[in-house]
């Protein structure tokens, strides 16, 4: 017969493009189920905070469910094809909406968890099912061996390429809730793929097919208005209405406003509200500046030019280090003292900088400090800047004001590290003072008491004091030196302030009977049992009673 005439080659071939269009769906389906995890850890990191314990609680309970899913796979038995083509359309609408449904949920319930946990669950049931179900509709004609290590082998280069496109193309460029989108969208053509493709062996194509594109229909929607779902999530988290909003490679900057109050956000986390910023802002900066007038001259400086005698060794006027502190507000209290020289910023998100530098209403909020000649913004990680700047000779500083955002994970953690404080001892002049937020010593007090600990083991004699902060309750602060000092008695004249004054200012190194210290652990780079316990603070606050 001619070969022409012969369907067998024909029917061959047929198999052999499935085939290989199959294996493709082996790896865009890994690619999705990895980007759904990913995102659930984001999410519940972004919500619940970053932690170690939520990552491998999303990890463990969606690893857990894949293996559940893959045990039930044993009790499908009968129409293999439209059982996964059902099962990408669930992984398509829970998994395609799960950003969304966390980021609303999170706004509406008392706790999002068991949202978070279900849809995980769910997805991961579904993604352990799909694997097996592919691997028996493509047993036929091939060896057992071959057939295992091919879908293995897609299966893991589906989950690299999850891994290497979320955190450098998917998250900073689409976000959460459109990434999301975007790969309900890729199972969904996966499952309409699958009714085109096997046709013959579905009862019902055109209700299969109809479910599949209903399904594309709904995520196509949400994809074209995915920037507004995630407005209005975000907006419906806060009590005001969010102004500006973006997730940066570092962390989600959020920062709403209603009527004079302008608050920033970060990962959800409140960092200032403009009515009471300035009680913070002149507590964190004006006792180190009143510290190291004590022991210094006076000079002066304007517009960057000194005047004054100037500090025997060293260029006039005196050198700062702010290390955090990228809205600026820092900044504009040290250069209300007219004998500030320079002041070098490190910050590490060039977003925040660049937003506190060039949006109209929080460069008024900040008095243009970051624009001022006297200051240098450096975007860099504070630990490895502190490192470079040792090893180029640079000229140590006469003050060092650390206002980085709580310890609530462990990349934060270790520039609360004895080992950070260490490097920043070497960074201060034998004569200089600086000073370190220190979270709540009432809120958070095992955190608190922990860094007075840590600083104490890198010999920066700390000197423990708050202050009472509306937004905030009562904050604390640590004042730091290479040499032991007494704390400051009056402040520095001719600066203008709201909240501080001399008697005010003693006052603040006061602790009353049930705020004194717990037993508490240093905190090291190898166990970072600050996080621990800044965690353990947010889940009972009580424990520093016992």
């Amino acid at each position: 017969m001619d070969a022409a005439l012969d369907p067998a080659p024909a029917a061959t071939e047929v198999r052999a493009a499935q085939g290989r269009l199959l294996l493709l769906s082996v790896m865009v389906v890994a690619t999705c189920g990895l980007v759904y995890e990913l995102i659930s850890a984001t999410m519940a990191s972004y919500l619940l905070g970053d932690s170690v314990t939520q990552w491998s609680l999303v990890i463990g309970v969606y690893l857990s469910a894949m293996g559940l899913g893959s045990w039930l796979s044993k009790f499908v038995t009968s129409r293999l094809h439209a059982r996964f083509i059902h099962v990408q359309l669930i992984i398509a609408l829970v998994g395609g909406y799960s950003a969304t449904a966390l980021f609303f949920g999170f706004a509406q319930l008392s706790s999002v968890r068991p949202l978070l946990f279900g849809i995980l669950g769910l997805v991961g049931t579904m993604v352990g099912l799909e694997i097996p179900l592919l691997m028996r509709i493509m047993k036929q004609g091939q060896d057992l061996k071959d057939l295992v290590a091919r879908v293995l082998a897609f299966d893991y280069l589906g989950s690299l390429a999850a891994s290497v496109m979320f955190p450098l193309l998917l998250l900073p460029y689409l976000g959460l809730v459109r990434t999301s989108l975007l790969f309900g969208l890729m199972n969904a053509a996966v499952a309409l793929w699958a009714v085109h493709a096997f046709a013959s062996e579905l009862s019902a194509p055109r209700w299969l097919r109809a479910q599949a594109l209903l399904v594309l229909a709904l995520l196509s929607v949400g994809m074209w208005g995915g920037k507004r779902l995630e407005d209005l999530g975000e907006s419906a988290m806060y009590e005001m209405p969010v102004i500006f909003s973006q997730k940066t490679p570092y962390q989600r900057l959020t920062i709403t406003r209603w009527q004079d109050d302008i608050r920033l956000y970060i990962d959800g986390n409140l960092q200032f509200a403009s009515l009471d910023e300035h009680r913070y802002h002149e507590a964190l900066v004006h006792p180190a500046m009143a510290a190291s007038a004590a022991s210094r001259p006076v000079v002066g400086v304007a517009a960057g030019v000194a005047v004054g005698p100037g500090i025997e060794g060293e260029g006039p006027g005196r050198r700062v280090l702010v290390l955090g502190g990228g809205d600026g507000l820092a900044v504009r209290e040290l250069l209300a003292h007219d004998d500030v020289a320079s002041v070098d910023l490190v910050d590490l998100d060039p977003v925040m900088t660049e937003l506190f530098s060039t949006h109209p209403m929080l460069v008024d909020l900040n008095r243009a400090s970051l624009s001022d000649p006297r200051v240098r913004v450096h975007n860099r990680d504070a630990m490895e800047w502190l490192v470079e700047h040792e090893r180029a000779s640079e000229p140590p500083f006469d003050v060092v004001v650390v206002d980085l955002p709580d310890p609530n994970n462990f990349s934060l953690g270790k520039l609360y590290s004895e080992s950070f404080y260490r490097l920043l001892l070497r960074r201060l002049r034998p004569d200089g003072v600086g000073v370190v937020q220190a979270t709540s010593p009432y809120l958070a007090p095992r955190s608190f008491w922990c860094i007075v600990a840590t600083l104490r083991a890198a010999e920066l004699h700390p000197l423990p004091y708050h202050a009472h902060v509306p937004s905030f309750g009562d904050w604390g602060f640590v004042l730091i030196s290479p040499l032991p000092r007494e704390a400051p008695q009056a402040l520095r004249p001719g600066v203008e302030m709201r909240f501080l004054d001399d008697a005010t200012l003693r006052t603040l190194f006061v602790f009353p009977a049930d705020q004194q210290p717990p037993e508490v652990e240093v905190n090291r780079l190898n166990d970072q049992m600050l996080v621990h316990y800044y965690e353990a603070d947010l889940v009972d606050p009580l424990g520093r009673r016992g």
